[in-house]
């Protein structure tokens, strides 16, 4: 068969070529058309259509969707029953107007196996300031025995609480659903048996009362003690960004108290998949609960450190304890004066952050309340107590 031909001027000269050739090379582009169609198309239909937890991105190489998904604006994700009504219900609790009340008090819980080795201290420390704090002992081991008349009558029902275990978050608002029954305590103060108090009653009752925030310790670590804890049985509702460590001994406003009581959703992920061994990880349900809920629900509304002081300097899995002979006038001064909180990650970088701690936007020292201290070192703070808790 005769191939047709064309005629073609090329540098002044005359060429003939077939008319097949140059038709197949119209069409060389056509194939990258259609694929760019089919990016596009796909691209517009995850987006529209989004899948509950990936982007459209999930599908294509970084290469092809980096350009492409900055300019897309970001998706909401659906959220399930359960997490609407608990937005909802979160909402309108830290909606609630203040309520300012003549009688305001600070509930003191008490955290302890057993009986309270400091309850002397504690007593000269509330004495004189009565119709301004609540007592609340939740013993999980053995019936506490007491030596002072502030602290007889204030146990509540107590559980066994295992170290490490959803036990541990439970006491915690089992003493808080004790105290927030009483509509005069606004203030809510979690405290061990080996806490003691670093400034008199005055000082921390208008540190507490006269600010906004509570104080919940929460920030991020990407290291095997931090973000490494993270499962994704947790999602959707708590994502990996979320996650958050701190310590467990907070202090904490009405409001917030009442958020820990009505929440069950984000409870239940850390009850199910947070927890010793789970998933091949060491997840401490103290140490992440708290700090994540807050981080994800009100992190305007706390101050981002624990007023209970505690030193991990020594870098063992146990703070430093104090005995007897370790407690001196310069110590507890040393420790009243910081104005600093501290953190450090557990990664190999060890990212060290130290920000003043902000009362009302002034900088203030940080601690109410210092552990680990032993028994036997009662009767020293007790003879110091004076001296140091001078404002």
């Amino acid at each position: 068969m005769k191939i047709p031909q064309a005629w073609q001027f090329r540098n002044g000269n005359v060429q003939i070529i077939p008319v097949q050739f140059r038709r197949s090379r119209s069409r060389r582009p056509h194939w990258i058309i259609i694929l760019i169609c089919l990016v596009c198309v796909s691209l517009i239909g995850a987006y529209v259509y989004p899948p509950r937890r990936y982007s459209a991105c999930y599908f294509f190489s970084s290469s092809i969707c980096s350009p492409l998904k900055d300019l897309l604006p970001p998706t909401a994700r659906v959220l399930t029953d359960d997490e609407f009504a608990s937005n909802v219900l979160i909402k309108n609790i830290l909606s609630m107007p203040s309520v300012e009340l003549k009688n305001s008090k600070i509930a003191f819980m008490f955290l302890t196996p057993g009986s309270l080795p400091f309850e002397r201290l504690w007593e000269k420390f509330f004495l004189g300031h009565e119709g301004r704090f609540s007592i609340y002992v939740h013993a999980s081991r053995e019936k506490p025995v007491h030596v002072s008349p502030l602290f007889d009558g204030r146990d509540i029902q107590s559980s066994k609480v295992v170290w490490g275990k959803i036990s541990m978050v439970d006491a915690e608002k089992r003493l808080l659903a004790n105290a927030i029954q009483d509509p005069e305590n606004q203030h809510f103060v979690l405290l061990s048996d080996s806490c003691v108090p670093l400034h008199n009653f005055d000082y921390v009752y208008n540190y507490l009362m006269g600010t906004n925030v509570s104080f919940i310790d929460s920030f991020r670590d990407p290291g095997p003690h931090g973000n490494a804890r993270y499962t994704e049985h947790m999602l959707p509702e708590i994502e990996e960004d979320d996650f958050r460590k701190g310590s467990q001994w907070f202090s904490m406003k009405r409001r917030h108290a009442l958020i820990v009581l009505a929440d069950n959703l984000y409870y239940t992920k850390f009850k199910l998949y947070c927890k010793p061994g789970f998933d091949g990880r060491n997840c401490y349900a103290d140490e992440h609960y708290l700090p994540t809920l807050f981080n994800m629900v009100d992190p305007i509304g706390m101050a981002n450190w624990s007023v209970t002081h505690v030193d991990w300097s020594e870098g063992k899995w146990h703070p430093k304890a104090y005995r007897a002979q370790d407690v001196t006038y310069e110590l507890l001064k040393n420790i009243t004066s910081i104005d600093e909180n501290y953190h450090i990650t557990s990664d190999e970088k060890k990212v060290a952050t130290q920000k003043p701690c902000l009362w009302n936007g002034m900088k203030r020292p940080c601690y109410l309340f210092a552990r680990k201290f032993y028994p036997e070192a009662l009767d020293n703070l007790i003879h110091l107590f004076s001296n140091y808790t001078v404002i």
